[in-house]
């Protein structure tokens, strides 16, 4: 091994904890080697993030590898949330759907034991968007973390100024566990340097999921200073900004491989730092409206029959905050009565982290929202699409990460309004 260890963790490797902790700081080296990372650094964030939430019945290497942890009291020395459950009952399902997930997540209740053992943040601490007040895991700026989830990931760097790189399951729990991650990428200042300047010159507020897509789609894995956001997003991160940079920032990093973005006068090293951020060489990318509407049209539509009427509506992926329940509960309700309905048109389900349902559920919205027939749910939109049944559904969504990955059809926010509302466009 080539990289540069300190004394402590020479002996984690020589096996003075053990022959679980030498493999794991083991793997990590070989990881960071492989990107060119000399040394390791500590893991200075208070709580980790995992992507891997689902007791999928084909996953036994990693509960045996979950088994190997515990045993040995290679415990996570974070508590960490998790992205969010597979299954509720509540979410409309068929019963050969139903049958399927049983079967499918068949381990969900015997992982779930694993991850409170291993030190899982709550017990309900399963979320895509941890950061959100009502969980609890929100990093400072300038910490390194050892997570994984690329919207959570994406946010974590850009929003809130925390380091951390696009790392892949399993590998996010050796760090918190070690306490270490390797140094390269996005931990590094010249890693976060913008090598893309996209200058937006839209009419109005451009659609955050097509904003992100497009991005997403020309920068790949690089990192974007964006201009022209002010006018409609200000040079505060309120939660309306926040709420618009989850969606966008989710957007480029499925549609792409972004793990960190800057917007001018808004986002943390943004705002303190200016156009210092852009590297030399940087190129440009200029978006406005017919680029914007290139993008969407180019979305290609898999559902076998092209202008079925759809049977289910996803919205939040990745998860509403309090803020975007409460408005999508207003804007719908003022949709449906426009067009003389009661209820939505199309079953209809709302995600959102347990801790935002509670708090949503405190609210005078949560009675009018199921009033409409719309599911409040903490699933993981993305976990009920990904099977033979439901990928053969007529799904809808305003999300680009469940567009991505799913067979799900995009619309943008007002043109599922218009569908639930039963408009004719």
């Amino acid at each position: 091994m080539t990289m540069k260890l300190t004394q402590e963790q020479q002996q984690i490797l020589d096996g003075s904890k053990g022959e679980v902790y030498a493999r794991i700081i083991k793997t990590l080296v070989m990881y960071g080697e492989a990107f060119g990372a000399e040394e390791l650094v500590p893991v200075t964030g208070k709580r980790g993030h995992l992507v891997t939430s689902f007791g999928l019945s084909v996953m036994k290497p990693v509960y045996e590898l979950m088994d190997q942890l515990i045993e040995a009291g290679a415990l996570s020395e974070q508590p960490f949330s998790v992205d969010p459950r597979p299954l509720d009952k509540n979410v409309p399902a068929n019963l050969l759907q139903n049958i399927f997930f049983k079967v499918m997540y068949s381990k969900q209740a015997d992982y779930e034991a694993q991850l409170r053992q291993l030190g899982i943040l709550a017990e309900d601490a399963f979320t895509c968007t941890c950061y959100m007040d009502e969980v609890g895991n929100i990093p400072a700026r300038g910490e390194v973390l050892s997570w994984a989830e690329s919207s959570a990931v994406v946010y974590a760097n850009s929003v809130c100024g925390a380091r951390c790189n696009r790392n892949s399951g399993i590998l996010e729990l050796f760090g918190s566990i070690v306490g270490y991650v390797p140094s390269f990428g996005l931990l590094t200042d010249e890693g976060r340097r913008a090598t893309w300047v996209v200058e937006v010159k839209t009419t109005a507020r451009p659609e955050a999921q097509v904003l992100g897509s497009a991005i997403g789609m020309r920068v790949m894995e690089d990192v974007p200073y964006v201009k022209g956001l002010t006018p409609w997003l200000g040079t505060e991160l309120t939660q309306e900004a926040k709420d618009y940079l989850k969606d966008f920032g989710a957007a480029t990093a499925s549609n792409g491989a972004v793990g960190l973005y800057h917007i001018a006068g808004l986002t943390p090293e943004a705002a303190e730092q200016g156009e210092a951020l852009i590297a030399e060489g940087a190129q440009t990318y200029v978006i406005d409206d017919a680029e914007l509407e290139r993008v969407k049209n180019e979305y290609p539509i898999i559902w076998k029959t092209r202008d079925a009427a759809p049977k289910l509506c996803f919205v939040g992926c990745p998860h509403l905050s309090l803020k975007q329940l409460q408005d999508w509960t207003k804007t719908l309700a003022e949709a449906l009565a426009a067009q003389g309905r009661s209820k939505v048109a199309v079953p209809t389900v709302f995600t959102a982290a347990p801790g935002v349902l509670a708090a949503f559920g405190e609210t005078a919205e949560a009675a009018t929202l199921k009033n409409l027939g719309v599911v409040a749910s903490y699933i993981c939109p993305l976990m009920y699409m990904n099977n033979p049944l439901c990928g053969k559904m007529p799904v809808i969504t305003n999300s680009n990460k469940l567009r991505t990955y799913t067979s799900a059809r995009y619309y943008t926010s007002a043109e599922i309004l218009e569908k639930l509302s039963g408009e004719v466009a």
